[in-house]
């Protein structure tokens, strides 16, 4: 024992010696672009240049971030998308949830050592920013990864929706408003490919190119394939798999896939690369929208550059089948927690989303903080408010989240701080009609060495069940990365192991002096009180539900009304000739009121 602990000793010592600190200043400024071709307009980028730079490193490295927030009309915040923050929990970056928004003319930094290898990225976690640019890949390179012999070149490819639009505008004008009773998501204008069209991916023959592909988009998920070239896929969410054959893949938004691709012989001929938007994710397709993207593996700068072929269906690789290089069996659960989501109008008129009925509502205080300033009842969910939807965990436990979709949308679902196995995942229900609901009596597909990763997605009124072992301490987030979904308050808090946490953590001086200068509160219970931790007067609580009574067809009504008020009768006239039934049928179905067909004149 003794000489295995110095062995030990000796080993960690080697790879301390071998880490380095990788330093960035960040400006975050509103910069001119226009990546589509079509639309110049603001993006948020970093030292005057959009898109903002890849952060690389390798494992075992200490990465600091100096961020200066310069965009003069908005707060921000970084997220580190998939990374644990072993220790570091403030560094996580989500507002409200480890820290105060950073106001402009502030600084704060990012302090933190990486140790885990990968694919991830970084995108502000602030009030829709990262679709407004805000976003970029986040490399940590391994010296030992198990594929280090089989490539030539590493390199990444990134896949995003695009608005020409900013997010806080069409949230304010076109999706979180009365007259959007349904709830449907804005549509993007465009697809991007490194954050560009018509990209040249210049490839040599006869090479294996390890290409780490990133979906930082919004909204769509996507479908992702290269025209006569297989490949293997060898890393998702920062978990090495064994090498699975595809030919395709379909990404999510906030996922990644590494794959190897090894080219051709010859250089007599270019391959489209595509991406293709998932459609069933959009309620409607305007006829001027192009949801395949194409780019090209270059083999001749100077050849031709042909047009994609047609394709009968989307064959792509299940990442449910996917199995991890370090194998471990399906976790045994200590502590279960069972949500169903669902999408429903408040008082107000608004569509929400849910978790059992509550909507995420964010503090006033950001839950770590209560955490670290509220002493031994921190175990205590209540302190965290109403709307924050909080579980408090044990340490060292497996814990197990069962999700029911009761919606008939597909949702990708991020966990901060962890990876999880992903247990089960049902089909998509055969109709709108039917849910399928977890019943542990009579389980569906379980692999004998489950999938692990950051974000995963749940089918059409479906199901998933994961688990991961509550080791990190810290407050995790666990949310739709739909980004219109997350405003909409599909989300609930994590707070693991808090005696640990204020035990083993301290929140720089540099955060509570952004807290200060934005005029945040940053101690106490989820409404700001210090004196009373149970007294939640002040907090901010969702609307309240819709009055007793009103339909679906109250809802259409309303929203005509006010449309028409503003509008004129020329819109009334539209109106009466429009497919009111469809739109009413909508409405119910999301309140879910019965609809009376019996008056035929309606």
């Amino acid at each position: 024992m003794r000489a295995f602990s110095l062995l030990a000793a000796l080993a960690v010592s080697a790879t301390a010696s071998l880490a380095a600190t990788v330093q960035y200043d960040f400006s975050v400024e509103w910069v001119q672009a226009n990546p589509d071709g079509a639309y110049d307009r603001s993006f948020i980028g970093v030292n005057g240049a959009w898109p903002p730079p890849p952060i690389e490193c390798n494992i075992h490295d200490r990465v600091i971030i100096n961020v200066t927030n310069n965009l003069g009309n908005e707060p921000t915040a970084i997220h580190f998308h998939g990374l644990f923050m072993n220790g570091t929990n403030s560094m996580d970056g989500p507002v409200w949830v480890t820290q105060c928004p950073v106001p402009s003319g502030s600084n704060i930094i990012y302090n933190f050592t990486v140790d885990q290898p990968g694919t991830y990225w970084y995108h502000s976690h602030f009030s829709g920013q990262y679709p407004d640019g805000f976003r970029a890949p986040f490399i940590v390179y391994d010296r030992d990864e198990p594929f280090a012999d089989a490539y030539d070149v590493d390199t990444y490819l990134t896949v995003s929706d695009y608005y020409h639009n900013s997010i806080p505008w069409l949230s304010a004008n076109k999706f979180l408003i009365l007259t959007n009773p349904t709830g449907a998501e804005p549509i993007p204008d465009a697809g991007l490919f490194n954050d560009s069209q018509n990209i040249k991916f210049k490839v040599e023959p006869n090479k294996t190119y390890k290409i780490r592909i990133i979906n930082m988009g919004a909204l769509v998920s996507q479908y992702v394939w290269f025209e006569d070239h297989d490949f293997q896929i060898v890393e998702v969410d920062g978990i090495y798999v064994e090498p699975a054959e595809a030919s395709m893949i379909y990404i999510t938004v906030a996922q990644r896939y590494t794959i190897l691709l090894t080219t051709k012989n010859s250089t007599d001929k270019n391959y489209p690369m595509v991406t293709s938007f998932d459609t069933d994710m959009m309620d409607t397709l305007p006829d001027d929208l192009v949801w395949n993207v194409t780019g090209w593996l270059t083999y001749d700068e100077n050849g031709e550059f042909p047009e994609p072929a047609l394709i009968d269906e989307y064959d792509f690789y299940d990442d449910f089948n996917l199995v991890p290089y370090e194998k471990e069996e399906p976790y045994e659960p200590d502590y279960s927690i069972t949500v169903d989501v669902s999408m429903q109008n408040l008082g107000d008129g608004v569509n929400y989303a849910f978790f059992n009925d509550l909507t995420y509502v964010a503090p006033n205080v950001p839950t770590l903080y209560t955490v670290m300033s509220s002493g031994n009842d921190s175990t205590d969910a209540t302190v965290y408010g109403s709307n924050t939807h909080t579980y408090v965990l044990g340490y060292q436990e497996v814990v197990e989240i069962v999700l029911n979709n009761f919606d008939p949308g597909k949702h990708p679902f991020h966990l901060h701080g962890h990876v999880f196995q992903v247990v089960e995942r049902s089909d998509a229900s055969p109709d709108d009609e039917t849910f399928l609901t977890y019943n542990p009596d009579e389980p569906g597909t379980i692999n004998e060495y489950p999938m692990r990763r950051d974000t995963v997605y749940v089918r059409p009124n479906g199901y998933f069940v994961l688990r991961f072992l509550s080791n990190n301490p810290g407050v995790w987030f666990f949310h739709c990365h739909i980004e219109w979904h997350l405003q909409q308050g599909l989300a609930l808090t994590l707070v693991e192991a808090p005696a640990e946490i204020q035990a083993q953590q301290v929140i720089p001086d540099d955060h509570y002096a952004a807290c200060k200068a934005g005029g945040y509160a940053y101690e106490g219970n989820a409404a700001g009180n210090t004196v009373n931790l149970f007294d939640l007067t002040g907090e901010k609580l969702q609307p309240k539900p819709l009055p007793a009574g009103f339909t679906a067809r109250g809802i259409v009504a309303l929203v005509f009304s006010c449309i028409s008020a503003f509008v004129g009768m020329g819109f009334i006239t539209w109106y009466g000739l429009s497919d009111l039934k469809t739109t009413e049928r909508e409405v119910a179905a999301i309140v879910g009121e019965p609809l009376d067909d019996s008056d035929e004149s309606k």
